[in-house]
């Protein structure tokens, strides 16, 4: 196999790879970057955890270094577009070790945040710009950014971008660079909204594929179990106890926040990760998960595309998806670039047809086993010794300060931080609650950051990572947090029965909200 030198990278690049700890190529970006150094257009096709990202980082920073315009205010050199913020994200921390060295400068572009910042970082002049579409169209129209200047421009994860929608944004973008520039364009597909953007953007491009988006990792292992709904919380419970990162998806926004819930009232550490959390939140859960504060991620398909996280060694479909592609990139979190991983798709008996439509679709044949909880095939595929934890895996409420200036909890009289009652006779009790104990020992504020006791165990129930106990500054909460009051797992209808309450509207061919 050819070295990075070899494949011609100047030395300081190479030397920037060596402190990250990547000596060698992976095929696609072997495949890729004697054709993206001499600045041809190039399609690269691989599945996800292929090494897409520095197939084409690496030849963006080599050729600007090599370049001999410099950067100006307001006019990056170089483009590369994301579907998602933290995909932007991670593309951008790949970027910045290895742009330092060559004395290159990138920033991020994106909603959810405050735009001042960006526009000061533009306006100071980078060299790169990752941007999501969006926010981006925002600053061209307001006069922040010009695309006159960009020498290359990449999209990377094409085929999610058409799939949400993006293409009218990107054609527009694409159209304010110039057409003398070089084009890179990666994906797990190369069809339907993408083979537009190849036919009116690029120019004799060369296509380069490595593992198609059917193709299953060799290193993964898929099973599915077969289960009644009301061991759905209980088997989940069983596998997340489990030493080591697991992954957990659902298919809408209200069951990532409930289960989150769920588990954590288990005493499995967990966060959640979907389109109703602010980006303060978002980035804070990612963090929380990468660092292994939280061992559990609950998301929707929001992850199931460019985000990066050593060692998930577990993902399970809670919700089996829609469609194959979706469960393809989903499971694609674990066994990546070499390392091996397991996925497990949970399903009821009126799931049966549409997880078996779906395996056949994905090109896997996964192993079927019907169990319940304590079943022997739960340590198997989550080996390791069970731990459970009180301590709340990040705390997401909002630091208050009061009138004085003192911090919460230090002064008498202190108003009560929790959700506001949704009836007069709640609220009246929780009055009355706060006027006899104090603001030492109020019964209405929990470790979670505002949410309720349970009336039958009298521990706290919210997630602590949620981010939609309470809003704060930025950051989106979803409405299911108030209307549910804080009830156990967002669930008062069920009572004790958390398992029932997740269990319900799991059909594999339900389309509600991501």
């Amino acid at each position: 196999m050819s070295t990075f030198s070899e494949l011609g990278l100047p030395t300081p690049l190479v030397a920037a790879l060596a402190t990250q700890g990547v000596t060698e190529p992976f095929p696609i970006q072997a495949a890729t970057l004697p054709h993206t150094l001499a600045g041809r257009d190039v399609l690269g096709r691989g599945r996800t955890g292929s090494g897409k990202t520095y197939g084409f980082v690496l030849p963006v920073l080599a050729r600007l270094a090599a370049g001999p315009t410099r950067r100006k205010p307001g006019r990056p050199r170089a483009l590369i577009l994301a579907p998602t913020r933290e995909l932007a994200t991670q593309i951008e921390a790949s970027i910045l070790p290895l742009a330092r060295p060559l004395g290159l400068k990138a920033t991020t572009i994106f909603g959810g945040v405050s735009a001042n910042p960006q526009i000061t970082r533009l306006r100071d002049g980078v060299d790169i710009v990752v941007a999501c579409p969006g926010r981006l169209a925002d600053h061209m129209r307001s006069g922040h950014v010009k695309l006159d200047a960009v020498e290359i421009t990449v999209l990377d994860e094409a085929d999610h971008m058409a799939d949400l929608g993006f293409l009218p944004e990107v054609r527009r973008i694409m159209d304010a660079t110039p057409e003398r520039g070089q084009r890179l364009l990666f994906s797990a597909t190369l069809d339907n909204g993408v083979d537009v953007l190849v036919k009116r953007f690029m120019d004799d491009p060369v296509l380069h594929s490595v593992d198609s988006a059917q193709s299953p990792v060799a290193t993964m292992e898929h099973h599915v179990l077969h289960l009644e709904e009301t061991h759905r919380l209980p088997v989940l419970v069983d596998l997340t106890a489990a030493p080591g990162r697991t992954l957990v998806f659902t298919r809408t926004k209200s069951r990532a926040k409930a289960l989150t819930r769920k588990l954590n009232a288990s005493g499995v550490p967990a966060v959640e990760l979907h389109g109703n959390l602010g980006q303060n939140a978002r980035t804070r859960n990612l963090e929380a998960f990468s660092s292994g504060t939280a061992r559990t991620l609950v998301a929707t398909d929001i992850a199931a595309r460019g985000i990066h996280v050593d060692d998930v060694r577990l993902v399970i479909h809670a919700d089996p998806p829609v469609e194959h592609k979706a469960y393809l990139h989903r499971s694609g979190r674990t066994a990546r670039a070499g390392a091996s991983g397991t996925v497990v798709t949970l399903m009821t008996d009126a799931q049966v047809r549409d997880v078996r439509d779906l395996t056949r679709k994905a090109g896997i044949k996964p192993t079927t086993t019907q169990l319940g909880p304590g079943h022997p095939l739960l340590a198997e595929l989550a080996p390791g010794e069970r731990t459970f934890s009180k301590a709340p895996a990040v705390d997401n409420r909002p630091k208050k300060v009061s009138a004085t200036g003192a911090a919460p909890g230090g002064g008498r009289g202190r108003r009560s931080a929790a959700p506001k009652e949704n009836r007069g006779g709640q609220r009246a009790r929780a009055a009355s609650q706060e006027r006899s104990t104090g603001s030492g020992s109020r019964r209405s504020e929990g470790a979670s950051g505002g949410s309720r006791r349970s009336g039958t165990s009298g521990k706290p129930v919210a997630s602590p990572a949620s981010g939609g106990g309470r809003r704060s500054g930025g950051e989106a909460a979803s409405g299911n947090a108030r209307r549910s009051g804080g009830a156990p797992a967002g669930n008062r209808r069920s009572g004790s029965g958390g398992a029932a309450a997740f269990s319900s509207g799991t059909r594999a061919g339900s389309r509600r909200s991501r």
